[in-house]
């Protein structure tokens, strides 16, 4: 059996993700009874939730229409499952099988892609948001001493504290476990910028919007809009910004960025 039949029975969802049936890879896994094959999944759910994921993300109950005599058709039980699901359960297999052992390396080898993949598109996210982060906090810094204000540092605070529950950058520095050379925003995922970022750009277009002038006005601004921004991310059932959990530096983001580049030109380069 080739490794790559396990790609061949992979599925594409309406939204263009992909996912494998239940009942199609136990085949492939040379699984004659489904029933010793759901003993796998479930071992497979279990690995899935302890290893902090989110199981309904990569397990998915559902029927599927087989066909029985006569052309009619009836529905089956089956669970539609991630490319991270596969994985564990081809570790949770009978390691003595063959098939399984191809399996094994297929899943792991494509999991580490994937995760290179989605781990290299955050990193591109966060250093395109921190720059952008960087230009409308110059423009917010005009806007707010146009309006009147002296002492940055407060009228930051304030938004800061709107914004992440009364936390100022000092208190969010402690609580993200941040060297005091370190900025803040250089340590924050594509999550937390993207809302930083919403803050920075309403606060400057309130300020100029309704007028606002006197360095107070100008602070309780800031503190409402980001108080604003909080409130939407609770409303749609978000992680606050206090508890997403800092990551590396943004300047070793850029520069997996550009050895991905590199890479990508030294295998092009030698493909021509």
């Amino acid at each position: 059996m080739k490794e790559n039949q396990f790609e061949t029975i992979k599925k594409l969802d309406h939204n263009g993700a992909e996912f494998w049936s239940s009942r199609e890879l136990a085949k492939a896994l040379e699984y004659s009874d489904y029933r010793k094959f759901l003993s796998v999944i479930e071992k497979a759910r279990v690995s899935c939730k302890n290893s902090g994921e989110v199981v309904h993300n990569h397990f998915v109950q559902a029927d599927e229409m087989v066909k029985i005599g006569s052309g009619a058709e009836r529905p089956i039980e089956t669970v539609y499952l991630s490319r991270y699901a596969c994985y564990l359960i081809v570790q949770n297999s009978d390691p003595k099988k063959v098939v399984v052992a191809k399996g094994q390396t297929y899943f792991a080898i494509q999991t580490r892609r994937q995760e290179n993949t989605e781990n290299l598109i955050e990193d591109n996210k966060r250093v395109f948001l921190r720059e952008e982060m960087k230009k409308h906090n110059i423009n917010l810094t005009k806007t707010a001493k146009s309006a009147g204000v002296q002492n940055y540092a407060i009228f930051q605070n304030a938004g800061y504290k709107g914004l992440y529950g009364g936390l100022t950058s000092q208190d969010i520095h402690s609580k993200k476990g941040l060297k005091k050379s370190q900025q803040i925003l250089d340590h924050m995922n594509s999550e937390e910028l993207a809302a930083n970022l919403f803050r920075a750009t309403q606060t400057e277009a309130k300020i100029k919007r309704e007028d606002i002038k006197g360095e107070g006005n100008a602070n309780i601004a800031h503190f409402d809009v980001g108080q604003k921004v909080r409130n939407t991310i609770r409303n749609i059932g978000g992680t606050m910004p206090e508890d997403l959990p800092a990551v590396d530096g943004v300047g070793k983001a850029k520069t997996r960025i550009k050895k991905d580049e590199k890479k990508k030109h030294f295998h092009n380069r030698h493909l021509s």
